[in-house]
Parts: C-alpha cells; sequence; structure tokens
C-alpha cells in the first residue's frame, strides 16, 4: 500500500495546502512549529477533517470520498483514548468486534497483539492500572487489531517521561518495521522524528518547505526553523564563486570553501563560533565584532547568543565564559573558518 495525497483544508484564517507521499513500509513524520498544521492533516487523513480540495489516495483508492469507519485506518492519538472502563484485551478486541468479527476470533487476535508488544500479563488490566508506556502499546495494538492499510500516530510518544519514553520509542520502531503499509507520524520532537521515521517532512504556515531523509534534513535546512531544530545556524545570501564569498547582507559576507555560484545557503553549528575578547589573527577566517544578547546552559557548553552584522549563536566552555567575563551587553569578537561553513544551492 502507498498513500498519495494532496490535502487542502481551509479553517478560516489558515489554510493547509500540502502534498504527502509514503511508500509501503515507509514511516514518514511531520515536523513543524505550532499552528504549522501537522495535525490538521493528520486528521484531514483519518477522515476527521474533511477536504477543501485535493485528494488522498491508498493504493491508487480514493479515500477522501470513504467514511472514516471505512478507510482502514489505524489512530494512535496523544492521549490513546483507550476505554477505562474494558480491559487491555477488550480495548484491543473492540476494534474486530465492530467490524463483525466474532469475540472468539476478536480475543484470540487480541492477546496475540498484546503478546507481540510485551504486554501478554497486563491483559486484564484497565487503563488506570497500566503505566504510560504500557497505555501506549495497548493503543498501538488497538490500531493494529484491525489490519489497516494506514497507521497514523498523533505525537504518540509525548505523554510518557524521558525515562519510559526512550524504551517505548525502541519498542515502537521495531512494531512500526512490521507494518507493511505506510505511516505517518505527527510530532514536535526531531528525535522521536529521527528515531522512527524514514523521511521527513517539515510543514511551516500550512505548506511543505522541506522533505528528506534525517541526514539530509540536519546537514542541508532551508528555514530558520529547521535550523533551530537540528542545532545550525543558518543564512541565505548569494555566493561569487570566484572567491568563494557568500554576501549575506549589504556589508557582510561569509567566506567558505569552493560554494557554488547564485543564490545559497551557508550553514554551521554553534560549536564551530570561537570567541575572542580582541580580533583574532592567524589562519583565513571570517571574523566580526558582536555583543552578547544572552547567555544560557546548552548540555556541557554555555549557548551564546549574539547580535552584530548578522545574529549567530555560539557554543563556548563555561570556563571560556568566565576568561572573557561574558555577560549580556559585553563585546567581543566572534570567529568561523572557513572550512567549518557548509554552502548548498538555496
Amino acid at each position: 500500500m502507498s498513500l498519495d495525497a494532496h490535502l487542502v483544508v481551509n479553517r478560516g484564517s489558515f489554510s493547509l495546502d500540502a502534498t504527502l507521499t509514503a511508500a509501503p513500509g515507509e514511516v514518514v513524520a511531520l515536523l513543524g512549529p505550532n499552528g504549522a498544521g501537522k495535525s490538521t492533516a493528520l486528521r484531514a487523513l483519518a477522515g476527521l477533517v474533511g477536504l477543501d480540495g485535493g485528494h488522498i489516495e491508498l493504493d491508487g483508492r480514493r479515500l477522501d470520498t470513504v467514511a472514516p469507519e471505512h478507510r482502514h485506518i489505524g489512530v494512535v492519538f496523544q492521549d490513546y483514548l483507550l476505554f477505562p472502563h474494558l480491559t487491555a484485551l477488550e480495548n484491543v478486541a473492540f476494534g474486530p468486534r465492530c467490524r463483525g468479527i466474532p469475540r472468539t476470533e476478536a480475543r484470540r487476535r487480541a492477546t496475540e497483539l498484546l503478546t507481540r508488544v510485551g504486554l501478554s500479563d497486563h491483559v486484564r488490566k484497565k487503563p488506570r492500572q497500566l503505566s504510560g508506556g504500557q497505555a501506549q502499546r495497548v493503543a498501538l495494538a488497538r490500531a493494529l487489531a484491525t489490519d489497516p492499510q494506514l497507521i497514523l500516530l498523533d505525537e504518540p510518544l509525548a505523554a510518557l517521561d524521558a525515562r519510559t519514553r526512550l524504551d517505548t520509542r525502541a519498542h515502537l520502531r521495531g512494531h512500526l518495521a512490521t507494518h507493511t503499509g505506510p505511516t505517518v507520524l505527527v510530532t514536535h520532537d526531531p528525535l522521536d522524528a529521527m528515531m522512527l521515521a524514514d523521511r521527513l517532512v517539515i510543514l511551516e504556515e500550512g505548506r511543505v518547505v522541506q522533505t528528506g531523509d534525517a541526514a539530509e534534513i540536519t546537514s542541508h535546512p532551508r528555514t530558520d526553523y529547521v535550523a533551530r531544530l537540528v542545532g545550525l545556524n543558518l543564512y541565505r545570501g548569494h555566493a561569487v564563486a570566484e572567491d568563494g564569498t557568500v554576501r549575506v547582507t549589504d556589508d557582510f559576507t561569509f567566506r567558505t570553501l569552493s560554494p557554488p555560484a547564485g543564490d545559497v545557503f551557508v550553514a554551521f553549528p554553534p560549536s564551530a563560533v570561537a570567541l575572542y575578547a580582541a580580533q583574532p589573527s592567524g589562519s583565513p577566517r571570517n571574523t566580526w565584532p558582536a555583543t552578547v544578547t544572552a547567555v544560557s546552559r546548552h548540555g556541557d557548553a554555555l549557548r551564546v547568543e549574539l547580535t552584530g552584522p548578522v545574529p549567530v549563536a555560539a557554543d563556548i566552555t563555561p570556563a571560556a565564559a568566565v576568561q572573557l567575563r561574558l555577560e549580556v551587553g559585553t563585546p567581543v569578537w566572534a570567529s568561523l573558518k572557513a572550512t567549518e561553513a557548509t554552502a548548498y544551492p538555496a
């Protein structure tokens, strides 16, 4: 089963106009800031929101003209929506029973699925007796119980604590690998997307702005949101191939190694930016004066936000921050080696 969808949804001042495809067995993650249209897209695929244009096709069959209950889609919602008065076994058997499967066969199928997700000892428990990770696996088993052609996951790990999330993410990836149809995952967490998905689709303001695998997205961001998501400084400019410079403002250029001619993006990690009290000298590099606007902890380093000819983020050690006496308003010199900056076509 392959998915081919063009989703057009108009809701007041917001409009979604996005093309989405997924190959058989492929997991596609929808990422984007709040209000980008991720949940709207998922609800449109599920039939919970009607299309104002476009189409949804699953293996060549039109779904947008089919009622939600007849789409053969499995959905795992963010809060799982398990029936509180039913046991785990009854929750999973509910879907097959609604499709006319005899009670004995539905329970046999539910038992098999709960065993597959590691919950064979919890079939008689009700949702309130389950941990967050266990409830997530029951919800996944329930979604799989009707043999769905398409699986939709809406922030499936958002309700879990950090430790449970790590274990459940690994289990979920294994279960999704056994599904032969496409899966669409909505998440705001880039780690969930990169660990679970084969391909990422970035939505901003209802439009697809970038798509690709994790390696492509993380190395070649195309919007400020994506750059922040993957932790890179990003600038758009015009490259002059002859001298290796990229002009990003009227009076500021970056020197990179062999940029392609024309409009390009320049990207580099905050860890590539060095800060000095005075203008540095030595090997050819980019240097410019800047002023500290914020300092915050970022893992084992300190993230320093700077303003100047261009805004930039730099990661430095706490010892370096003490030596430079960094605080908001401190003037410094920023430095970036040409070898640390990547330029690619815009």
